[in-house]
């Protein structure tokens, strides 16, 4: 079968013939129609994400779009390895499956699933937010970022606050749900004061935090100063663009009552990563997210990989 192969650790996947998957005991066989290139499928493929196998080569892609012999429309997530999700033909167990709803296209699901689950996952087995809470994305004029707006309002946020380093896409997030905008680009002391603006009077409940490095720390510090009580604020720690450590005082845990935790893949069970995304699945099909995507051919695989297409998100269909 044609698949997207990667050699090795840190290399770019090619074009070209990989065996096909034989379906064990609990599998069902899918062909593919469409898998998205996420920070996740890259970071995978490479061998530099914590959850990947190192077992080369391998197929890249951890989930897309199929279809059962009889034609039903599945998601999948997480073939074994070998295999992947960007191939003709993927082999997955049926607890890894989510039909997909009438009225939502091939393109669309694959696009959507890992950057909607994110931030839904986050909001539902983590942080377990209340419809009216308030809440901040710190990180969002990415793909997931701007998904996590629109997700916390569909599933009752009071209040959303996004912050990010592009100006143009932080208006256009007013458009989705944001209800107050934050720029990174601000001097320190100014990030600081926007912050604690933000933590005082209604307060923030919940933190979905896309990027880690410098910004969550002012952040939290922020948030440590502007407190009022050991009411707790619930900090998710999801995506880490920005950097994988950050220097924080500890001061600003024993004074505050903020809640450090992380969401992904161990964080959160695989029924509760697929629960996630039957959520954002039924909400995309209602018309209640928007998500920009480019459509590729998987034949163009190794010259798109490492394409920057902005907001959107890259489509391999076959």
């Amino acid at each position: 079968m044609k698949a997207a192969i990667v050699h090795g650790r840190g290399q770019t996947p090619v074009y070209g013939d990989f065996p096909e998957p034989v379906a064990q005991a609990g599998e069902v066989m899918l062909h593919v129609m469409a898998a998205a290139l996420s920070p996740l499928t890259k970071t995978r493929a490479s061998g530099s994400h914590y959850s990947s196998s190192g077992q080369y080569p391998a197929v890249a892609g951890v989930d897309g779009v199929g279809r059962t012999q009889d034609g039903r429309r599945l998601y999948f997530v997480s073939p074994r390895a070998p295999f992947g999700g960007m191939a003709e033909q993927v082999a997955v167990r049926m607890e890894q499956c989510i039909p997909l709803p009438d009225g939502l296209d091939d393109v669309m699901a694959a696009a959507i699933a890992n950057p909607g689950m994110s931030s839904c996952a986050a909001l539902r087995e983590r942080a377990r937010l209340v419809p009216g809470e308030r809440v901040l994305v710190n990180g969002a004029t990415g793909t997931a970022g701007r998904l996590a707006v629109q997700m916390a309002k569909h599933m009752g946020a009071k209040k959303v606050v996004a912050t990010g380093r592009d100006e143009k896409a932080l208006e256009e997030l007013k458009t989705l749900g944001a209800d107050g905008t934050i720029s990174l680009l601000l001097p320190d002391d100014e990030l600081e004061a926007a912050f604690k603006e933000q933590f005082a009077g209604d307060g923030i409940d919940i933190v979905l935090d896309y990027l880690w490095g410098k910004s969550a720390a002012t952040l939290i510090v922020a948030a440590a100063k502007a407190a009022k009580d050991e009411t707790p604020m619930r900090f998710v720690q999801i995506g880490s663009v920005s950097g994988n450590e950050i220097s924080l005082p500890a001061a600003a845990l024993r004074s505050s009552g903020l809640v450090l935790m992380g969401s992904g893949l161990g964080s959160v069970s695989t029924r509760g990563l697929l629960s996630a995304i039957a959520v954002v699945m039924q909400a995309a099909a209602a018309g209640k997210l928007q998500i920009k995507t480019e459509t590729i051919p998987l034949a163009e695989v190794e010259k798109n990989w490492n394409k920057d297409s902005g907001q959107a998100r890259v489509v391999f269909v076959l």
